[in-house]
């Protein structure tokens, strides 16, 4: 999607069908378009837009700390970084670098419970993105107004709430277009028989974050790609990239809670990082083989992006 006018250039997922045969279709569902119609828990791709809220409001700046015990117990439960280490004395950088779950839980606690549910809603999660497409779903954020610790410090880093990844890559192309929130779309224009045209006025709320908070937080996520993502393999020389992983747990809807063994992969990322003309979203459902997000989805975003700059001609940033 173009983040700074909400231009969708494309969507895809699977299983696919053939619109010109569909008798080997055994499942309805796959009719479906699961980007806008179905909701998830994203995981760690939230962290982000916590830490935005985080600086936007002063709660937290670039160069404060706190101190990582690996475990947090609030009310009643126990929520634990994803190795269940603790770090120690822990900078802001480092909980996105390595994706600390109580680093995210902090800042999402120090912003407080009434104003993490006004960015969320900020953002707009929790509510339909406005695509032209039918079936949008809604996310599923109302905990967050409960003001439970626990549901506002999981939330923080992307658990015990979900949303489409419609409305999740909305919400993370603010920090790629100066702030500001869009509404996605796929039609540009509609052109009638009669020679006259409906052209699509591009919405736009804001601003929802300050300018500064946004740099602050794409910077970060420059130097997640250029030093922690794959050990910086995937450092581009010539453009900067501002990416994220997420891995979600998945929740059980037989036993409750969540399978221990099932996780959701997600990634998103953005380029050039500082005048984006792309954020790609990608995601996936129980994969094989792998746990964590970033051993399946970092290669196929670098092949995405490389694919856009050389298609698009989209001149360096470095």
């Amino acid at each position: 999607m173009n983040p700074a006018n909400g231009e969708v250039v494309a969507m895809a997922s699977l299983p696919t069908f053939n619109g010109n045969d569909t008798s080997a279709v055994k499942d309805a569902s796959v009719f479906g378009n699961p980007l806008v119609e179905h909701v998830y828990e994203m995981g760690s791709i939230m962290k982000p837009l916590t830490m935005a809220a985080g600086f936007d409001t002063g709660a937290i700046t670039p160069t404060s700390t706190y101190n990582d015990t690996g475990t947090m117990t609030l009310n009643g439960k126990t929520i634990a970084n994803y190795d269940g280490r603790a770090r120690g004395v822990t900078d802001m950088q480092t909980i996105l670098s390595q994706s600390l779950n109580i680093g995210a839980a902090t800042v999402g606690l120090k912003v407080g419970g009434a104003n993490m549910a006004k960015y969320f809603d900020s953002y707009g999660l929790g509510e339909k993105t406005g695509i032209d497409l039918p079936n949008e779903a809604t996310g599923l954020v109302k905990n967050l107004s409960a003001g439970r610790d626990i549901d506002i410090a999981t939330a923080s880093y992307g658990q015990g709430i979900a949303v489409s990844p419609m409305e999740m890559t909305r919400a993370l192309s603010i920090l790629a277009n100066g702030g500001y929130l869009v509404t996605p779309h796929l039609v540009r224009e509609i052109d009638y028989v009669g020679g006259t045209k409906n052209v699509v006025a591009i919405k736009k709320a804001g601003p929802i974050l300050d300018p500064k908070t946004v740099h602050q937080v794409t910077t970060m996520l420059v130097t997640v790609v250029d030093t922690a993502l794959k050990n910086g393999q995937i450092k581009n020389d010539h453009y900067t990239m501002a990416a994220k992983t997420g891995t979600a747990q998945i929740p059980d809807h037989v036993n409750g809670g969540y399978y221990t063994d099932r996780y959701l992969h997600s990634f998103f990322g953005y380029f050039p990082a500082y005048d984006p003309k792309f954020i790609v979203f990608l995601y996936q459902i129980y994969p094989k083989g792998a746990q964590y997000a970033s051993e399946t989805l970092t290669d196929p975003f670098n092949n995405l992006a490389k694919f856009l700059i050389n298609y698009y001609n989209i001149p360096p940033d470095r």
